[in-house]
């Protein structure tokens, strides 16, 4: 079967996923290399390929899947996504307190400003306005810049070199231009930082680890671009699709227009059921290991299926169905094991808030397009929407 699969339906994962789960739940698939991939579809195999450090996050071990248009290489300094314990454990370890409850507490009151001044974007405009254009992805964008310490003036340059970034059928030399792109700005922006630090992320990151020696500049900068192309990019997809997904089911929209204490249940659920990380998450087996009854050995690739994993009837009751009153959600969406998203607080901060405003400061809100002219962005690593046509 060659992968990736293609939607019948924009808000459903590919249908092959249903069957593959009950019938054939780790199989091989092909990639557009022609490389021959383990396939993991059912949440609870899903579960041990995402713990077992007998399944590598680093690019370029042997098997590793070769999902994006670049070759892999080494992982670079500073991203600890693509890295394994101990070193994964030692960079990661240095940002948890940036994320705890207390500090998403303390950044509630830019999240709102952000949204606030977002929504009077949104609003100001006679006529059909694009939600993703002024809503869904400045949101996150620039709560990451104040996150991060970013200028605002340089949020256009990260989001459209992030996007050429994750999308997997754009050209690999496009893509390792947009990387270098990154990379060079990114660059200044730590020796800016390091010279004159200020009261944000990169700036105690600076002062707390790299005049200590514990961080070099070089994992700084590599840390930033993690942060900067994670912080804000499935957030501002999830921001649309969720939108989307609420107007085309038009009842759900309104119910939490009629009780916005439902809209963190609702933010769950819209996780489970969009898992916007469509294209899988990478693995490469490093130890003789069995997942589902199924032997792997070492230099085999992996690809866990997110999408299929949330859509587990084995987890969850009619899973196809959004279910905004949905109890004991145990969505995957933002992985599993020593990888789960370090940013989750912040992103549910995001989605709950995005969700709550416009439900009630824009309870009739509609799409101004067909849904059949709505873009979807198949060939991304996240998916989502180009755009939103909408009036309020």
């Amino acid at each position: 079967m060659d992968y990736p699969m293609r939607r019948d339906d924009p808000f459903h994962p590919p249908p092959a996923y249903t069957q593959l789960r009950a019938e054939l739940p780790v199989s091989k698939v092909r990639l557009r290399n022609g490389q021959q991939v383990w396939f993991v579809t059912r949440q609870a195999d899903a579960k041990v390929v995402l713990s077992d450090p007998a399944f590598s996050s680093v690019p370029n071990t042997p098997g590793y899947p070769a999902i994006r248009p670049l070759p892999e290489g080494p992982p670079p300094p500073g991203v600890f996504l693509a890295m394994d314990p101990p070193d994964h454990t030692r960079l990661r370890r240095m940002l948890t307190g940036e994320f705890t409850v207390k500090r998403m507490a303390a950044l509630r009151p830019v999240i709102d400003k952000v949204i606030a001044d977002c929504l009077a974007d949104l609003t100001a405009v006679d006529g059909p306005v694009d939600l993703v254009e002024v809503f869904a992805r400045p949101v996150p964008s620039l709560v990451i810049c104040e996150l991060l310490g970013v200028p605002h003036s340089d949020r256009e340059f990260f989001n459209e070199r992030s996007q050429v970034q994750l999308d997997r059928a754009a050209p690999a030399a496009s893509v390792a231009q947009a990387v270098e792109d990154l990379r060079a700005y990114l660059d200044g922006l730590c020796r800016a930082k390091t010279s004159s630090p200020g009261d944000d992320l990169l700036s105690r990151l600076v002062v707390q680890r790299v005049r200590t020696g514990e961080l070099t500049h070089e994992e700084l900068v590599g840390i930033a671009r993690l942060l900067l192309v994670a912080g804000h990019e499935t957030t501002a997809n999830m921001i649309g699709l969720s939108v989307l997904t609420l107007l085309t089911q038009r009842s759900r929209w309104e119910e939490l227009c009629a009780d916005p204490g439902l809209v963190p249940g609702a933010v769950e659920e819209l996780l489970r059921f969009s898992s916007v990380v469509q294209q899988g998450v990478a693995r490469a087996v490093v130890a003789d290991v069995s997942v589902g009854g199924q032997a792997m050995r070492p230099g085999d690739g992996v690809l866990v299926a997110l999408a299929s994993a949330d859509r587990d009837e084995a987890v969850f009751a009619a899973p196809d169905t959004l279910d905004l009153h949905r109890t004991a959600n145990r969505h995957i969406a933002f992985g599993f094991g020593v990888h789960q998203c370090l940013g989750q607080m912040l992103a549910r901060a995001e989605l709950t808030a995005s969700l709550t405003a416009l439900t009630q400061a824009v309870p009739d809100l509609r799409l101004a397009i067909d849904l059949a002219d709505v873009e979807f962005r198949p060939d991304m690593a996240v998916y989502g929407i180009s755009a939103l046509p909408i009036t309020t």
